[in-house]
């Protein structure tokens, strides 16, 4: 039952804060909605809204798009004549100050998508998958002036499948997330709910993903390429170079066997896929894309194209 006693101001800007904001509406009254700055996309370079202000633009909530919040006076100032209960924040990509955290009677809330303390960051999805993790999970927190350091209030896990790319875990994680932040309100507000603090992280902070850090080192093992390779699928995408072009590895297959071959070379090329030796193991590389195609299978591109066996790649 929507409880229009409770007012929030939601606080997001992609995809993934998307069911958060529509859980959140059917179940509270949210007041207003704060996300990025449209940015132009595409070829044409069209001025884009995000996916959080397109629903609250269908829903006839109020929106507000603030190029750095903590120095506009005027959107600070319309925070405190709201005077929500909650502030909640999912995958915004702006930092709120003190004065911004007092706000709210209850505080505010950040929905985090790893198992607090691992994870802090902002790529906490991708690289979980990279380091092969089995299990992961969102984390509804009390923010505070520190980077994903407030306190904890609840946690919900989820299993990391062998084969599961980042994109699949992504969208597993944002409907897992969206019920346990209603959950986390409601708990709140009823007085349900103990704080816990956090300990000291045992991962790396989950730094920021660009194409620079995409490119395979053929000397790890194996077991760890392909991780790699799940972990940036569906963005930046892995990728090694092949006859001075960048060739994108979207999937690649563990082999039960060893390579007495130098890391990075092509052993063979056959339908089932691009066979290629590894510091520690081989890989079968299953879908490729080459620049100007499409993302396509290794049977399929092979029909039209050629890719030579016997030499290395990034040669």
């Amino acid at each position: 039952m929507k409880n229009n006693n409770v007012n929030v101001v939601f606080m997001g800007t992609p995809e993934f804060a998307v069911p958060s904001l529509n859980k959140l509406i059917e179940n509270f009254n949210v007041r207003a909605v704060f996300t990025q700055p449209d940015k132009p996309k595409g070829r044409g370079k069209k001025m884009t809204m995000s996916a959080v202000k397109e629903v609250a633009v269908d829903k006839n909530i109020p929106v507000y798009q603030p190029v750095k919040l903590k120095k506009d006076i005027e959107a600070i100032e319309k925070l405190k004549c709201i005077n929500p209960d909650f502030i909640v924040v999912v995958a915004y990509g702006q930092i709120l100050t003190k004065e911004i955290l007092d706000i709210p009677k209850y505080g505010c809330i950040n929905l985090h998508a790893s198992l607090l303390p691992k994870y802090r960051g902002a790529a906490p999805i991708n690289w979980a998958v990279i380091n092969g993790e089995v299990e992961t999970g969102n984390t509804t927190m009390m923010m505070d002036v520190g980077l994903d350091t407030g306190d904890m209030l609840l946690q919900s896990k989820v299993e990391i499948e062998n084969n599961m790319t980042a994109g699949e875990l992504h969208d597993l994680l944002m409907i897992n997330g969206a019920n346990l932040l209603c959950k986390t309100l409601n708990d709140v507000v009823e007085g349900n709910i103990t704080r816990k603090k956090q300990g000291e992280s045992p991962t790396k902070y989950a730094s920021m993903l660009d194409k620079k850090m995409a490119r395979i080192d053929w000397n790890l093992k194996s077991l760890s390429i392909k991780n790699f390779i799940r972990g940036l699928n569906p963005w930046p995408v892995a990728y090694t170079e092949y006859d001075s072009q960048n060739m994108k590895i979207y999937e690649a297959e563990l082999l039960d066997k060893d390579s007495k071959h130098s890391p990075g070379y092509i052993i063979s090329v056959c339908n089932d896929g691009i066979e290629v030796a590894c510091g520690k193991g081989s890989l079968l590389l299953k879908v490729i894309q080459f620049p100007g195609g499409k993302a396509m299978k290794v049977s399929d591109y092979i029909r039209g194209h050629e890719i030579k066996s016997g030499i290395m790649f990034g040669k």
